[in-house]
């Protein structure tokens, strides 16, 4: 767990140098490393890197816009219904409510920047689940924290 609490005023100005993240916080959440690049009440931007083989099975952000902008690699997505490959350049957009997932499926890591809008409860959830391994405890912590997971089995593909 960290010491210092997020606490979500208006954005700051300044500038997160490459290689960091803001308040240099970073945490391993089921094999990913997310790091924080900017964090205020209206919204939440973390870097991801996701190895071969993972991924966020279906979910929902019942509250919050969800966008991704892919920097490298290759992410299989589930967007409301369907599958779709989304590959350097490429911004993925997730309207609150609709279900998404996300997996590299690929042979070498994906990278990307993720946002949302608000911000809710995103970076105390992953304060939650840094270094967490119990994949229930993982949904339990992230339906406290606004994410609806999906039952296993509901989406074809997704397992």
């Amino acid at each position: 767990m960290f010491d210092d609490e997020i606490v979500l005023g208006p954005l700051p100005k300044g500038i997160t140098r490459a290689g960091e993240g803001q308040l240099r916080r970073v945490w391993n959440v089921l094999g990913h490393t997310y790091s924080m690049k900017a964090a205020s009440g209206s919204s939440f931007a973390f870097e991801t890197v996701d190895p071969p083989g993972t991924g966020v099975p279906p979910h929902v952000h019942p509250t919050q816009d969800e966008h991704i902008y892919v920097l490298g690699g290759v992410f299989t997505l589930y967007l409301d219904g369907q599958w779709e490959k989304a590959g350097p350049g490429d911004t993925v957009l997730m309207p609150k409510g609709l279900p998404h997932a996300y997996y590299n499926r690929e042979q070498g890591d994906a990278r990307a920047l993720f946002w949302v809008s608000p911000a809710g409860r995103l970076a105390q959830l992953f304060d939650k689940l840094h270094d967490l391994t119990d994949p229930a405890e993982v949904v339990r912590q992230s339906a406290l924290h606004d994410v609806e997971f999906l039952p296993p089995g509901s989406v074809p593909g997704a397992d």
